[in-house]
């Protein structure tokens, strides 16, 4: 199964362990799914992590966009759109999802979350995403 995790899906199971978010990560981790990025969403999370409230030494920072960069699907949508007006940053996430079939999106983003789905594609919580990969 291919994802798409939101930054703040990252950002939640990167400084605190064990939750739905975390567990997502492990999963892909552990190749129980195949994350689907862009390096547009590969560099918002670096510049997330790099301003985030809790600071993270450079090099732990460098270790996950090398990890995501060598173990995921990185792909250049060539596809542009604007369904998220509210916060057309977040389209980003649909138009990874779409250049790499991805069949989930998994976000805590209220934006996203409303569509429920997108092209066929599933935008769900991550609490339900666990359900989803770990039935």
């Amino acid at each position: 199964m291919r994802v798409v995790l939101d930054t703040n899906v990252f950002i939640s199971g990167i400084f605190w362990e064990g939750n739905f978010c975390s567990q997502i990560i492990d999963a892909w981790k552990e190749k129980r799914v195949e994350l689907v990025s862009s390096l547009e969403i590969v560099d918002e999370l670096v510049e997330t992590l790099g301003n985030f409230k809790i600071s993270l030494p450079e090099e732990v920072i460098e270790e996950w966009r090398v990890l995501i960069l060598e173990n995921a699907r990185i792909i250049e949508p060539s596809l542009r759109i604007e369904v998220i007006l509210q916060d057309p940053d977040d389209n980003k996430f649909l138009e990874a999802a779409i250049a790499g079939e991805a069949q989930l999106v998994v976000s805590q983003d209220k934006h996203l979350l409303n569509l429920k789905s997108y092209h066929g594609i599933k935008i769900i919580k991550p609490e339900e995403a666990v359900n989803i990969i770990f039935r």
